[in-house]
């Protein structure tokens, strides 16, 4: 999946213009980089596109996943610069979907594993809202 690929499924799932779903898009891997492990993060980033994947990538030394659960996810997303409060719970349903179909099922599914079970809830079916790309 190409960069504004990304953006503009972000946007059509979170009902936002390419530029909120750019800043929402940054600021949920961001978030999503603190929440799991250094390691996993950097195999998500390796499979997106230039301009997604730095947002995954930590600094040297901060391999370690905080601890929260979707509530504090969501906050933590909203209280980024540029970030409309509002719009954060959707964005965030938005971008994770997105990324469950911009990697491969593995590397979602081991990103997901290390997440509350709630986070699913906010992860559209797939099929719905676009489907996953073919051959993933």
């Amino acid at each position: 999946m190409e960069y504004q690929d990304f953006i503009n499924a972000v946007a059509t799932r979170a009902k936002v213009s390419t530029d909120q779903a750019a800043t929402l898009t940054s600021a949920t891997l961001e978030t999503l980089a603190d929440r799991i492990s250094g390691g996993q993060a950097e195999d998500l980033a390796y499979q997106l596109p230039e301009g997604l994947d730095d947002h995954l990538r930590r600094p040297l030394g901060r391999e370690r996943a905080a601890s929260f659960g979707l509530e504090e996810f969501v906050r933590r997303v909203a209280d980024r610069p540029n970030i409309d409060r509002s719009l954060a719970g959707a964005g965030v349903s938005a971008v994770l979907t997105t990324l469950r179909e911009a990697v491969t099922r593995d590397e979602f599914e081991n990103a997901v594993a290390q997440l509350p079970k709630e986070f699913r809830q906010v992860i559209e079916p797939v099929g719905a809202g676009g489907g996953r790309r073919p051959g993933s």
